[in-house]
Order: C-alpha cells, then sequence, then structure tokens
C-alpha cells in the first residue's frame, strides 16, 4: 500500500511538472501566435479598405496618445497629433481598431478651414476585443503613412447604453460646439463638437427583452466655417455614445459655423454657432 502511495505521489508530481512545462510553453508562445493572428487581420482589413496601395511608417508625422489599459471599454480615448510641416500636406485621417467587428472607426476629410499649424484630434471610441489601433493618414499626393498602438480593452462594442431608451430618444441631435485658444506649444485654436446620439452599435442586450437593440449610428458629419469646409466625418459603429471631437481648426472668429449631422437611419441635424473664441 505504502509502494503504491508512493508511485501514486510521483505520478501526480510528473504530471504537475508536465502541466507547468506546457503552460510555459504556451505563455512563451502566445505572443507569436497572437501577433501573426493579428498581421493577418490587419492585412485583410487594409487590403479591403486601401488595395494593393503601400502604407509607410509615420515614424514623426503622426503621434498617436492611447491608454495602455482602458478603464472603460466602451469610452477609449485617442488623440492625435501632426506637425504642421506634415499636416498642412494631409487631406484625410482614418482611424482603425483591427479587432472591432467593423474596423474603420471614422474617416476625416480635412478642408480648407482646416487650419495651419499642428495638427489634433482626440475622439473616444468602442473597443471590442485587445487590439492595435491604427491612424493613417493620405497626403495630396496619394501617399500612406501610419502609426499605431495595442490598447487593452474589450466588451466595449456590447456595453450597455449609459442612458434608457426615452431618455436618449429626447435628446438625439442636440449639438454643441465650442471654440477654445491654442494650447500651450501649439499655434492652432481647438474646437470641439458634441451631439447627443446613443450610437447603438447594434450588439447591445435589452437585459429586459433580451433582445438586441437596433445598429443606430451617427454616420456623416459635415463642419463648414462660413463657407469653406474645416472636415467631413464618415463614421461606424466604433464611435462612443454621444459622439464627442475636439480638434484644431482655421475657423475665423466672424464666421458661422454650419454643422450638418446624419445618422445611419437617414436622419438628419444641423446646428449654427458662433465662430468666435471662447
Amino acid at each position: 500500500m505504502a509502494k503504491q502511495m508512493s508511485k501514486m505521489s510521483l505520478n501526480r508530481r510528473a504530471f504537475s511538472g508536465l502541466a507547468l512545462a506546457g503552460a510555459a510553453v504556451l505563455a512563451l508562445s502566445a505572443p507569436v501566435f497572437a501577433d501573426a493572428g493579428q498581421s493577418k487581420v490587419w492585412d485583410g482589413i487594409k487590403k479591403d479598405t486601401f488595395g494593393g496601395r503601400d502604407i509607410m511608417e509615420a515614424k514623426d508625422m503622426i503621434a498617436m496618445d492611447a491608454p495602455i489599459r482602458a478603464e472603460e471599454a466602451a469610452l477609449v480615448p485617442i488623440t492625435i497629433k501632426m506637425p504642421a510641416a506634415f499636416a498642412e500636406k494631409v487631406k484625410s485621417l482614418t482611424l482603425v481598431v483591427d479587432g472591432n467587428p467593423a474596423p474603420v472607426s471614422a474617416t476625416f476629410t480635412y478642408g480648407p478651414a482646416a487650419g495651419t499649424g499642428d495638427r489634433m484630434l482626440a475622439i473616444r471610441i468602442r473597443m471590442d476585443q485587445y487590439s492595435d489601433v491604427r491612424a493613417i493618414a493620405e497626403t495630396t499626393d496619394g501617399k500612406l503613412y501610419m502609426t499605431s498602438k495595442y490598447v487593452k480593452a474589450s466588451g466595449g462594442c456590447s456595453a450597455p447604453a449609459n442612458k434608457d431608451v426615452e431618455e436618449a430618444m429626447k435628446s438625439m441631435g442636440k449639438m454643441q460646439f465650442k471654440t477654445f485658444a491654442a494650447a500651450e506649444g501649439s499655434a492652432a485654436p481647438e474646437a470641439q463638437f458634441m451631439i447627443k446620439h446613443p450610437n447603438n452599435s447594434g450588439m447591445q442586450m435589452d437585459q429586459l427583452t433580451g433582445l438586441y437593440t437596433p445598429a443606430r449610428y451617427i454616420n456623416k458629419i459635415e463642419i463648414m466655417s462660413g463657407k469653406d469646409l474645416v472636415m467631413t466625418v464618415e463614421s461606424g459603429i466604433s464611435i462612443s455614445e454621444d459622439p464627442n471631437f475636439r480638434f484644431t481648426h482655421g475657423v475665423k472668429p466672424g464666421d458661422t459655423v454650419l454643422i450638418k449631422a446624419q445618422d445611419s437611419d437617414g436622419v438628419s441635424w444641423t446646428g449654427q454657432f458662433p465662430g468666435s473664441q471662447s
């Protein structure tokens, strides 16, 4: 009996050792497989979005500020900055989240009133899983430049709305637009645009009925300063509830800012605001 017990103890130790060794091998190999998977996902997104065009590393031309681990996956803050010498050549900026069901979060196309000097764009997004977040700038000569950061956040696309349906419907489409003096170290003034909208992703479940809330989100925004375009935004389900953008601009103090927004149901809203600085 003692021999049997001793043998069983040795077997358990051997099994435990094998399990630990196996876990160590998996731990060492996991990043390799994860990186390969991420790369394949991006290859597909790149092909669908940009075709066979080359995308160059942005180096010092695009800087992205994003949390390593987001506090709230439905409200992940992303800030993108470009120095003046490069920004003046940029005609559009596309934000991509590899791991989201709809990876292309938004494309910002700049107009004559986008301003000169350093360019900044801050936005809040949803993230469905740990993923690379990419900012791809297209210049006026058709070249593409990219920077990216890996962000740890998950469950943001299916996270329930912060407001109930009735409350969200009452305030839907209400806009705010504010302008600010240039931030320290920047020659360009900033503005902030906000619009009330649940921006439902189609992945959120109603806790009472067990049914999924149909997707409905802001998909088009146009910001004009007088007769000049500041920017257009084409966006999808990855933008957080109550879309909120902060950006540098070239709005003149005497101009009226006209903003048009439309959602995926075809409903549109218009707002007019003074272009003076606060």
